[in-house]
């Protein structure tokens, strides 16, 4: 017989949340981020052995009442559909008793991967819907994001991947790119909440790279100190990592370049023919680099020679095992010309691998919202145009391309319940065009 209660004991709790390969949204840390919500925390058991545990976060909305929420689910064997229906006639009671509109919870089971069903994924959604959950198809409604991750395993057969094995894979372009890094004045550093703490700065630094890459900043700085919350919550076990364009650095390797140009053009009289194509394909080289080096000393002009300039950044959380992406882009200035979008994603997949994760979370995409299949689960995930650039990015470094079963709901007030469907993508939209408004 399965016991269900509220935990108390969170260094057991988390405990088990990485053990079995739980996420960071999943554990008690989260709390310290999600500071409007109210969390609550549950255990299962079998006997005397744990088998579940959920973070179940509550919040009240305008005519909707109260919603609860498990980020990812609760952590468990999603097979054992005896723990899933005892959870859900737990879950059914307390919903009743505390008069909520609705439990949601979004399970991190893949229904497909590259396109390819998953059994897995197919039999828990039947699973779940024979239990009384609602399947949510409408992705305006997802409460935390979508139902798409993409991700580059980090072990082959139990043993680890080195991060030039993983680069083979990866697109030539990427390839090209993380080569050049070096070779064009990007310095990189990492940083620790404790840094951040003593050089806010370096905060700022990343919040213009954000304004910089979209629109969606706002999402980022979340009244100013999101990313903040985040690397203090989470610290020790994340890391903010800026690349800079230095531009000193930058002028000692071009002329270290014509230093090598100069020699080559001293030898080629009296060479020998294998020899001048050697010296003379140098000299092209250093051509076509100083061609690149004139534009960037070009696009950085209203930069001092002593000044950095933050040029792309990113922010992770390396948790159970999974090295997970949260924020990251590229500022516009010579954003091609040194390809530091691609040279920062590469760094922060090695820091994966440093730090033993099973796999690397290149994150989400945001996708239309599908059509269903015949046997009711989502349908195809197609890319909004604004997320299309997104995808073939992270497609280019060799990602899985993970669709998840979705968002799945137990409605406790269907008055309510169609009241928080209704006005929440419609609160979305209201805040979106408030914001473009005040830029």
């Amino acid at each position: 017989m399965y016991i269900f209660q509220d935990e108390h004991d969170l260094s057991a709790y988390d405990a088990f949340i990485e053990a079995h390969g739980g996420q960071y949204i999943q554990s008690s840390r989260w709390q310290a981020v999600k500071t409007t919500w109210k969390c609550r925390y549950l255990s299962g058991f079998d006997g005397d052995s744990r088998v579940l545990a959920a973070l179940v976060m509550e919040r009240s909305l305008p005519a909707a009442g109260k919603i609860w929420y498990a980020p990812a689910g609760p952590v468990c064997d999603y097979t054992d559909t005896a723990l899933l229906a005892a959870f859900t006639d737990y879950m059914r009671g307390e919903v009743k008793a505390h008069g909520v509109t609705a439990f949601i919870m979004d399970p991190p089971v893949s229904l497909r991967i590259n396109g390819e069903t998953q059994e897995k994924g197919t039999a828990l959604h039947k699973t779940l819907t024979g239990l009384g959950y609602t399947l949510n198809a409408n992705l305006q409604n997802y409460t935390y994001k979508q139902p798409v991750q993409l991700f580059i395993p980090l072990k082959e057969d139990g043993k680890p991947r080195t991060a030039e094995q993983i680069l083979k894979k990866c697109d030539k372009g990427v390839r090209y790119s993380i080569r050049l890094g070096t070779q064009r004045g990007l310095v990189a550093h990492s940083y620790t909440y404790k840094d951040i703490e003593e050089n806010p700065k370096l905060m700022d630094d990343f919040i213009s790279v954000m304004k910089d890459t979209s629109e969606r900043d706002d999402f980022v700085e979340r009244n100013g100190d999101y990313c903040t919350k985040l690397l203090r919550a989470f610290d020790g076990c994340s890391d903010l990592k800026l690349i800079y364009y230095d531009k000193t650095f930058d002028r000692q390797l071009q002329a270290e370049r014509l230093q090598k140009k100069a020699d080559a053009v001293s030898q080629l009289p009296g060479a020998h023919e294998k020899k001048a194509r050697q010296l003379q394909e140098i000299i092209t080289s250093v051509d076509k680099q100083t061609e690149h080096f004139e534009k960037r000393m070009e696009e950085a002009e209203a930069y001092t020679p002593d000044n950095e300039i933050c040029v792309a950044g990113g922010l992770s959380i390396y948790y159970a095992g999974m090295g997970s992406c949260l924020f990251g882009g590229t500022k516009n200035v010579i954003r091609n010309n040194t390809r530091s979008s691609h040279y920062l994603n590469y760094l922060r997949l090695c820091e994966s691998i440093e730090r033993g994760c099973d796999v690397h979370d290149l994150g989400y995409v945001i996708v239309h919202s599908p059509e269903l299949n015949a046997d009711g689960t989502l349908g195809e995930l197609v890319p909004t145009d604004n997320f299309k650039g997104i995808y073939d990015f992270k497609k280019s470094f060799s990602a899985d391309y993970h669709e998840f079963i979705g968002e799945y709901v137990l409605v406790g007030n269907k008055m309510k319940y169609y009241a928080y469907a209704q006005l929440m993508p419609m609160a979305k939209k209201a805040k979106i065009k408030l914001i473009k408004k005040l830029r």
